[in-house]
């Protein structure tokens, strides 16, 4: 029996599914234990006050190392870039589509918007890059599950918000996506779309199991990805965009990655290409570019 924690929320639980029924289609039996997180339990204060990068992992990776789950499934956009002693992502799975989607009133897009009409976003990322833009729109901190945030666009409180597609495809909700915003416009939060599997580093018998879950593309863009965050030495609430894909080159498969980073005087973007099996190394060298462009 595999015990695989989750948080709560119906997001959650949807991206624990996933993992849950791959596994059980290998043969494996298992159960799914939720597990309550800081960020789940205050769904008001902004993430800055409650514990920054971390609040949606730390209980599920303390009921890991206590050895109460086995493997834990989280949004690897809300995973911090600092290893764990003890824990390892055993398996990256094949990545959802990682862009930002506008959730408008009226069907409208981005620049259907009127001057000053309100968007609502947690993430300092997209505030950010869509100031950056010109619209004349103004972005105000959201916080709350779906549900929450597209509420306040029916009830009129905001003109639209802005969300991972990637969570909306996985509650079946794309149907109120009113436009997806081009990663030249808004680039996604480092890692957005995939969904890390951790568990205890020493268990051989899980990773094994994780082992068919694994997608090596998927590894290596988001690595990538997680180390321009790292080595910025910014957290998930930092202004940083990026965006790392696998592409065919003239000498066989390369990565790219684009990176965006928040100004007082706005965002500055830069991409670079590198080797497939060294992500680590882009995701320095790009990170080091950006800061030397500040």
């Amino acid at each position: 029996m595999i015990r695989l924690g989750t948080r709560r929320s119906a997001l959650a639980n949807a991206q624990a599914t996933l993992v849950a029924d791959a596994l059980r289609n290998l043969g494996h039996e298992v159960e799914v234990i939720p597990i309550a997180t800081t960020g789940d339990a205050d769904k008001v204060s902004p993430v800055e006050q409650i514990g920054g990068t971390g609040i949606y992992v730390s209980s599920l990776r303390d009921a890991l190392l206590a050895d109460e789950i086995d493997i834990a499934v989280h949004s690897l956009k809300d995973l911090p870039t600092a290893p764990i002693d003890g824990l390892t992502i055993g398996a990256i799975p094949v990545r959802e589509d990682p862009r930002d989607v506008l959730v408008a009133r009226d069907g409208l897009t981005l620049g259907e918007l009127p001057r000053g009409a309100l968007i609502g976003t947690g993430a300092p990322r997209r505030a950010a890059q869509i100031d950056a833009l010109g619209l004349g729109v103004e972005c105000t901190g959201v916080r709350g599950n779906v549900d929450t945030r597209i509420g306040l666009v029916t009830s009129g409180k905001v003109d639209a918000v802005v969300l991972a597609r990637a969570g909306l495809a996985r509650l079946g909700r794309l149907a109120e996506v009113t436009e997806t915003l081009d990663p030249i416009q808004v680039l996604p939060s480092p890692g957005q779309g995939a969904l890390g599997v951790e568990c205890r580093a020493g268990d051989t018998a899980i990773l094994a199991a994780l082992a068919p879950l694994e997608d090596p593309a998927t590894r290596a863009a988001v690595t990538a990805e997680r180390q321009l965050l790292a080595t910025l030495e910014a957290g998930c609430t930092a202004p940083v965009g990026a965006l790392a894909e696998v592409v065919e080159g003239e000498d066989g498969p390369e990565l790219w990655l684009r990176g965006a980073l928040g100004q007082d005087d706005g965002v500055r973007r830069l991409s670079a290409n590198g080797a497939v099996d060294d992500p680590v190394v882009l995701g320095k060298a790009l990170a080091y570019e950006l800061l030397e462009r500040t």
